[in-house]
């Protein structure tokens, strides 16, 4: 995939996304929680708990505290592997899928806002982005 336009484009592509999300009725997620939800419905599946944590190079702990948040928000579920019992498989829900939607909506109205105008103030105003 090619992102179009500049950095600054992106960033602000981003803010406005978790803007829009923080100020939704929605659930309110953590970036771990987000990268677990979208590694499961972008991903080729199945999904274990292991595989993600190894996808996302984080602890199977971590994994499993993300999971019981979408669990409960019922944006995902865990499914014992009926091949192998020692295995927990990862499974989209349609509130999941309903929830991505509306991501994608929210950040495809981001993105035409950013071709439109700037979101974020030109190099010259805001202070310089750098790795920390």
């Amino acid at each position: 995939m090619t992102l179009h336009g500049n950095p600054e484009q992106h960033i602000g592509i981003l803010r406005e996304t978790i803007v829009a999300l923080v100020r939704s009725d929605g659930p309110d997620l953590s970036a771990r929680q987000l990268a677990v939800l979208l590694t499961v419905y972008l991903g080729e599946g199945p999904h274990t708990v292991r595989g993600l944590a190894a996808d996302l190079n984080v602890s199977k702990p971590a994994i499993t505290r993300a999971l019981d948040r979408l669990g409960e928000l019922d944006l995902a579920r865990r499914k014992v592997d009926p091949a192998d019992r020692r295995s927990v498989l990862v499974q989209r829900t349609p509130k999941g899928s309903s929830f991505l939607q509306d991501l994608q909506r929210i950040m495809t109205e981001a993105a035409k806002a950013a071709g439109e105008t700037k979101i974020l103030p030109a190099a010259a105003e805001a202070p310089a982005l750098r790795a920390v």
